[in-house]
């Protein structure tokens, strides 16, 4: 048996309620299977069209004649963290029972703690929400102190800085539902972010990396696997060319030299390969292993994906 906490790439969750009701029924299954092999699963997940779509919507509704008032961004990532929990639970929970599986599945709405001072505060650079033209984006720089950037000729959109994870509030609980067997959905859209205060916990605007909020949980769990699951079976170094090659393992020398290359995108494979890495390299025996979501129980047995291990 081993203790994983499993990182679902977006391919695992629709891009609207109706779609994600039907996309997590295949995710539940490919997660079942590993349940049924003795593991002890923890899941995380993205956020990206969830959360935007709903900023987008307390946007426009604030901007209605109605007035409804305005949402702060990591109150925005918490309805996120929740509907898409209560999804992946009862699908995950409906695929138990067919297998007679005496097991229960919960989401914990999870704050991840940053560092006020992490250098990613003073460097938005995640968009969120929706498309403005020139003249309202420089409005809400003026109205709302926004920082807003061009996005690729698509028009300006709001950026919030994306700090790394230092710790995780509910870290505690998360642990104990693990170790009485139960199934548990945590860190979703990589939490809400939040710094220490005084007086307890404060959110701020910000999004953090989902691998990396995985990776973190992973260690506090002390788990044996994290397994990073995304749209690709194999990591690639040339990825799209005629020289692509498929990589079946990478010690962490080889895994940086590759970074260092540019063989990994910096918004798509990069951040997963850092957060393997990190994870393998922060406690003896620990491996990491990016695959698809369909091939996450072969890819456990050596049959495909990429590990990274620490050797």
């Amino acid at each position: 048996m081993a203790r994983m906490v499993i990182a679902l790439g977006g391919n695992a969750l629709g891009n609207n309620p109706a779609e994600q009701q039907e996309a997590v029924k295949s995710t539940a299954s490919s997660i079942v299977d590993l349940l049924e092999n003795g593991h002890q699963i923890t899941l995380a997940h993205g956020n990206g069209p969830q959360v935007g779509m709903i900023n987008l919507a307390f946007e426009v509704s604030a901007a209605s004649p109605e007035g409804t008032p305005e949402m702060p961004f990591p109150e925005c990532g918490a309805m996120s963290q929740g509907y898409i929990g209560y999804h992946l639970q009862n699908a995950i929970r409906e695929e138990m029972k067919s297998r007679d599986i005496n097991k229960n599945a919960a989401t914990v709405i999870t704050q991840v703690i940053v560092d006020e001072n992490d250098p990613a505060f003073e460097n938005p650079s995640k968009p969120i929400g929706a498309f403005y033209t020139e003249k309202e984006a420089e409005d809400l720089r003026t109205s709302k102190g926004y920082n807003m950037v061009e996005d690729a000729g698509r028009g300006y959109r709001r950026v919030v800085p994306s700090p790394l994870p230092v710790d995780i509030a509910e870290k505690d609980i998360i642990s104990d539902l693990v170790s009485n067997g139960e199934v548990v959905i945590a860190c979703g859209g990589g939490g809400i972010p939040v710094v220490k205060t005084g007086s307890g916990l404060k959110g701020v605007p910000a999004v953090i990396d989902k691998d990396y909020a995985s990776e973190k949980l992973a260690e506090l769990l002390d788990a044996d696997y994290l397994v990073i699951l995304t749209a690709v079976e194999q990591v690639a170094i040339n990825f799209g060319t005629p020289e692509q090659k498929n990589l079946d393992k990478m010690d962490l020398e080889t895994a940086e030299k590759y970074c260092e290359e540019g063989h990994f995108a910096p918004g798509s494979m990069l951040p997963k390969v850092k957060a393997a890495m990190k994870f393998a390299e922060s406690g003896k025996g620990r491996k990491a292993l990016i695959t698809s979501l369909e091939k996450a129980r072969a890819g456990l047995k050596g049959e495909t994906g990429t590990l990274i291990i620490d050797e």
